[in-house]
C-alpha cells in the first residue's frame, strides 16, 4: 500500500510541479485523499514532497534569476543607446565650434 501512495504523492507532486503551482503537504494531501498527518509521519512520504518542494523552489530561482538577467540587459542595452545619443550631439556641438 506505501508503494502506492508514493506513486500517488509522486504524480500529485510531479504535476503541481509542471503547472507551475506550489508544492505543499495541503495540496498533496487533497489531491491524493491521503491525510495530512500521514503525509507528514511517513518517512518516504514526507521525503517525496519535501524534494518536490526544493526542486520547485530551485526552479523558482533559477526562472526569478533569469529574468533578472534580461531586465538588466535590457537596461543595458537603452543605457548605451542613451550614452551613443549623447556622444552624437557632442560630436555635433564640437563640430559647431
Amino acid at each position: 500500500m506505501t508503494s502506492q501512495r508514493t506513486r500517488q504523492v509522486e504524480q500529485a507532486c510531479t504535476k503541481l510541479a509542471a503547472r507551475g503551482e506550489p508544492v505543499t503537504f495541503v495540496t498533496i494531501a487533497a489531491r491524493t485523499g491521503i491525510p495530512r498527518v500521514t503525509l507528514y509521519r511517513n518517512a518516504e512520504l514526507r521525503a517525496v514532497v519535501e524534494e518536490h518542494r526544493a526542486l520547485a523552489a530551485q526552479a523558482t530561482t533559477i526562472t526569478g534569476l533569469a529574468a533578472q538577467l534580461a531586465a538588466q540587459q535590457l537596461a543595458l542595452h537603452a543605457l548605451a543607446d542613451k550614452v551613443r545619443q549623447h556622444e552624437e550631439q557632442l560630436r555635433k556641438l564640437s563640430q559647431r565650434s
